[in-house]
C-alpha cells in the first residue's frame, strides 16, 4: 500500500484518528485526534511486516488495547444524529473455533453499555467469518435474545493469512460493512436498516477498545492475526471513498 492512499486517509476532513503502526510511537493516532492507545496485557508485538509502512500490530491470544472514554471524546459517537466509519486492516489468524472478534469500538457487554462496534465472527443470524458492524441503541441485548442482535453483517468469508481491508459504517439509518472497499451485500443484513441512533453511555460508558471487548465480567471476543491500520472517521464514508482508499 503505498503513500499515496496514507494521504488520501490523512487528509479526509472527516477523519478522527488514523493509526498506521509505524515508528517508535506506533501507537500514537496521526489526524486531528492524536490518541494514544494503551497497551493492556504487554507489549503486542511489531510485526514487520505492513501496509503503511514496515510495522504491524501481531496480537497474542488475550491482547488488546484501549483508550480511557474520557481521553478520547471525538470517538464517543452517540444518539440519533450518530454517523462514523471504521476501516481496518487486517491478516486474520485461525483462532478458537467459534470465538467472536472484536476489532475496535466502544462497546461493553458486561455494563451493558454497547454503542458501536466492528467484529469480525459475530455467531449470529447464520454467520461465521464475515465482517460485521454491531450498532445498539440501548446498550443492552435486543429484547428476546440473550445477545445484541442488531448488525450489519456481509456475506463475504474473511480469508486467514492474507491482508484485507474492512470497514463499518452507520449513518444514522443504516449500518454497512465493506470488504476490500467493496459493499459486501447480503440480504436483510447488509445494509441493516436501524434507524434508532447508538447507545449514549455518558460519563461512565464504554472505552474505547482494540482487539477485545468486556464481556461476561471479563475481557474477551479477542482478536487474533495482524493489524496493519486502524482509521476512525465522524462521517458514513461512501463506497466510492471506501474504494479509493483500498485501491
Amino acid at each position: 500500500m503505498s503513500h499515496c492512499h496514507h494521504s488520501v486517509i490523512a487528509g479526509h476532513p472527516a477523519l478522527v484518528s488514523f493509526w498506521d503502526f509505524q515508528g517508535e510511537e506506533a501507537l500514537l493516532a496521526k489526524g486531528p485526534y492524536p490518541y494514544q492507545l494503551e497497551e493492556m496485557a504487554g507489549r503486542v508485538e511489531r510485526f514487520t511486516e505492513g501496509v503503511f509502512g514496515p510495522q504491524s500490530l501481531r496480537f497474542e491470544r488475550g491482547q488488546w488495547l484501549r483508550i480511557p472514554r474520557s481521553d478520547c471524546p471525538a470517538l464517543n459517537f452517540r444518539g440519533h444524529g450518530a454517523k462514523l466509519t471504521i476501516a481496518a486492516w487486517i491478516k486474520r489468524e485461525a483462532a478458537p473455533e467459534g470465538q467472536c472478534q472484536a476489532v475496535a469500538g466502544m462497546w461493553n457487554e458486561t455494563e451493558k453499555k454497547r454503542q458501536y462496534c466492528l467484529f469480525l465472527n459475530l455467531r449470529i443470524w447464520d454467520s461465521k467469518d464475515q465482517v460485521c458492524g454491531h450498532v445498539s441503541a440501548t446498550g443492552g441485548p435486543t429484547p428476546g435474545y440473550p445477545w445484541c442482535m442488531t448488525s450489519a453483517i456481509g456475506a463475504s468469508p474473511i480469508p486467514l493469512e492474507k491482508w484485507s481491508f474492512v470497514a463499518f459504517t452507520y449513518d444514522g439509518a443504516f449500518a454497512k460493512v465493506y470488504v476490500d472497499g467493496k459493499l459486501d451485500a447480503r440480504l436483510a443484513f447488509n445494509p441493516f436498516a436501524y434507524f434508532e441512533g447508538l447507545y449514549d453511555g455518558g460519563e461512565n460508558g464504554a472505552d474505547f477498545t482494540v482487539g477485545g471487548v468486556n464481556r461476561s465480567g471479563e475481557m474477551g471476543n479477542f482478536f487474533a492475526g495482524v493489524l496493519g491500520g486502524l482509521a476512525v472517521f465522524n462521517e458514513a464514508l461512501g463506497e466510492d471513498e471506501l474504494s479509493a482508499i483500498a485501491t
